[in-house]
């Protein structure tokens, strides 16, 4: 049976534009069937979610702790079978693929603690016997457009604040994962939500996107994806003043320093730069090493990406899945073919894998000898394609690390607690790990980068209040 958006509270939509998932491990397989929608859709959705922000917006902490805490242990109840369908349809191992539905789970419960504790202040006046409450009251309608990469974790970072501090929501999830978009807004719409209050779309970005973001009913526009439709977005909603919220993507840098365990630096170079097939904006997709380790580190490490097993994303003895699908796979390629062109030697991977089934398989790609000038030093490629490069010293990488124009997520191997500490300072990143993977955030602490990585507010935690909400201050004397 075709599957439809969620419109009003009903699922609804059919037309003859079908959208059929493939499964990237098997393209054989055709997980499902849905019917796109277009503009005249998105407005409908835009209204329901207008027409439902006020009571939304009014109703009590313990409402919504209820929905969202149901919410979270259907998720949380149904993992195994969620996480199966989220690697069917994106690609990443069944390990990862509960962990990612697990993680859904736990934002809903996060949220859910937070609908009853929404931060407020009273003061005293400076004028005599006046008080200021000081409160935070929802922005209204919140248009909510994920990437494919996190099909059920990043819709569950946006969604679940958005609801908890009492806003509508019209969600575009990407076209490539619409499954467990819809298995999540099917536990949604059994929540007690209020109809109109969570609306889901699926459909182009061209038609359906791009209404969501010109509507002049959307009040505030949440948005992780590239750097260029960020930008474009911002624009748009600066235009006609609406709040917006974006996450961009990175190039990240894992510093490893000669005083660095070996074995460890490489299990966290290997993890963080390779796993969940590298499609992770938070990736170590530059690695950067001191010269009194490097020869040890780079053999290893090459020894170790070689060794990776790549396979179905539900084959138990799989490491790295397919990517997600050709387009992306032709990009893994041409990148692998520029930074040959450029110079940079490939000392592991680049191949295409063939198995059983047909999918879009590549053996992760490691290079060496680059220079951080090069394209593949400087733009996301957005795989399983990673560079590394020799310094002299700590300063040398660390002026290297920050050579970049994104600032999602940095790293540093060492067992030096100077070089650890000054490197939390100094990294221009919004996140930083020490003996850590670069790639993987807690759900309860905010989640976000500096200069091309992102803009506005941060996600996740305590700290999403800032967006989902606006500020207001009343004054009042005795009566």
């Amino acid at each position: 049976m075709m599957k439809t958006s969620f419109i009003n509270g009903v699922f609804q939509g059919q037309s003859g534009n079908v959208l059929r998932n493939i499964n990237p491990s098997d393209t054989n397989d055709v997980i499902e069937e849905f019917a796109r929608v277009g503009r005249e859709e998105a407005d409908l959705a835009i209204s329901a979610a207008k027409a439902s922000a006020v009571d939304w917006g009014q109703s009590n902490p313990q409402q919504r702790f209820d929905v969202l805490d149901f919410i979270g242990s259907e998720i949380l109840s149904r993992k195994q079978e969620l996480g199966e369908l989220l690697s069917r349809e994106e690609g990443k191992t069944l390990t990862e693929g509960v962990g990612e539905v697990t993680r859904a789970g736990y934002l809903f419960k996060f949220f859910a603690g937070e609908a009853l504790r929404i931060p407020g202040q009273r003061l005293d006046s400076v004028r005599a016997g006046a008080t200021v409450d000081i409160t935070r009251e929802p922005v209204g309608v919140i248009g909510i457009i994920t990437p494919w990469n996190f099909p059920i974790a990043i819709p569950a970072w946006k969604i679940a604040p958005a609801l908890c501090y009492g806003n509508s929501v019209v969600f575009k999830p990407a076209e490539l994962v619409p499954s467990s978009a819809w298995a999540l807004t099917e536990i949604i719409s059994r929540s007690g939500l209020p109809d109109g209050v969570f609306n889901m779309l699926i459909g182009p970005g061209s038609e359906v996107g791009d209404a969501i973001i010109k509507n002049g009913s959307v009040d505030a526009i949440s948005f992780t994806g590239s750097a260029r439709t960020g930008a474009s977005i911002a624009q748009q909603c600066a235009a006609r003043m609406a709040k917006v919220q974006l996450e961009m993507g990175g190039k990240n840098p894992l510093i490893v320093l000669d005083d660095a365990n070996l074995e460890l630096a490489v299990d966290i170079a290997v993890q963080g730069s390779f796993y969940s097939t590298g499609q992770r904006c938070t990736a170590s997709s530059r690695v950067i090493v001191t010269e009194g380790i490097y020869q040890d580190f780079a053999q290893l490490f090459a020894e170790r990406t070689r060794a990776l097993r790549v396979g179905h994303a539900l084959d138990p003895k799989t490491q790295i899945g397919p990517v997600i699908d050709s387009k992306q796979l032709e990009q893994d390629l041409s990148y692998i073919r520029l930074g040959q062109d450029e110079g940079a030697s490939l000392i592991a991977g680049g191949d295409l894998v063939n198995l059983k089934t047909p999918g879009y398989f590549l053996q992760p790609a490691l290079f060496s000898d680059v220079d951080n000038s090069m394209r593949i030093c400087q733009e996301e490629v957005f795989g399983p394609v990673v560079t590394l490069s020799r310094v002299t010293c700590y300063e040398a990488a660390l002026a290297q690390a920050e050579d970049t124009q994104f600032g999602l997520s940095a790293g540093i191997v060492t067992s030096s607690l100077k070089h650890a500490e000054h490197y939390k300072r100094h990294a221009s990143a919004g996140m930083v790990m020490v003996n850590m993977p670069t790639a993987g955030v807690d759900y309860h602490v905010p989640f976000g980068g500096t200069k091309a990585s992102s803009f506005g507010p941060r996600e996740q935690g305590s700290y999403a209040v800032d967006f989902y909400t606006k500020v207001k201050t009343a004054y009042q004397l005795p009566m």
